[in-house]
């Protein structure tokens, strides 16, 4: 039996023919699926259950795909949010990342890919909400990192990471002042180096960027044609 049988997904998709079938394939494998037909349905299924994942089309009708993620964001840092679509060029998948997705998966796909996705993320958001884990604290400059609870702090202001903002932090964090090339940060983080990962490697940097830039000391520099080194204390 798969280990994530009781986890819950809230799955929105129009496309009767391929949410049928993705459902049923799921559902095989032990998830808990709410199958919703448009953004504003997912929307209010979000509000009414508990989640451990989204999975999103991005041309929905009533509300689109990346408006629903940037109102789940608003409400919760934590769950994973996977965007499946039919847009496929590189502005549109970076506006998904961008919004708050974790990945961005275009059509059409393979099962087993979304499937292997789905555990990769559930695996994470478990690991970071075990009770008594060994993550500690991490100190960047005047940020305080805590990997466990997906916390980034400055001061008395904190923000909630996403799971792979945090995983990608807390490996700056490892190799601090180390260059790292972009094979070894996706090999790591991404289990994989294509050039799609790559260009969701860009982004997230761009994220972390955001988060960190009330602290000059803490840094990550771009080294071109190679990859990326944190500056930091």
């Amino acid at each position: 039996m798969n280990g994530n049988k009781k986890a819950k997904i809230l799955y929105a998709e129009d496309d009767v023919y391929l949410s049928f079938v993705t459902k049923d394939n799921l559902e095989q494998k032990g998830y808990g699926i709410t199958l919703c037909r448009n953004g504003t349905e997912a929307l209010k299924a979000f509000e009414e259950s508990r989640f451990d994942l989204c999975i999103l089309d991005v041309m929905m009708p009533e509300t689109d795909g990346f408006t629903v993620a940037r109102k789940i964001r608003e409400k919760n840092r934590d769950i994973p949010i996977l965007f499946l679509s039919a847009k496929s060029l590189k502005e549109d998948r970076i506006e998904g990342l961008m919004t708050g997705g974790d990945d961005y998966i275009t059509k059409p796909f393979s099962i087993d890919e979304l499937i292997l996705k789905i555990e990769v993320f559930l695996r994470r958001s478990k690991i970071s909400e075990k009770p008594g884990s060994n993550l500690k604290i991490i100190r960047l400059g005047n940020y305080i990192f805590d990997p466990a609870n997906l916390l980034l702090a400055f001061g008395n202001n904190s923000v909630r990471l996403t799971s792979r903002e945090a995983d990608l932090l807390k490996y700056f964090s490892r190799n601090r002042n180390k260059m790292l090339k972009k094979e070894e940060i996706l090999a790591e983080v991404w289990d994989s180096d294509s050039y799609l990962n790559s260009r969701s490697l860009d982004v997230f940097v761009s994220r972390l960027r955001k988060y960190l830039k009330q602290d000059s000391s803490v840094q990550i520099n771009t080294i071109h044609g190679i990859g990326f080194i944190m500056v930091a204390d």
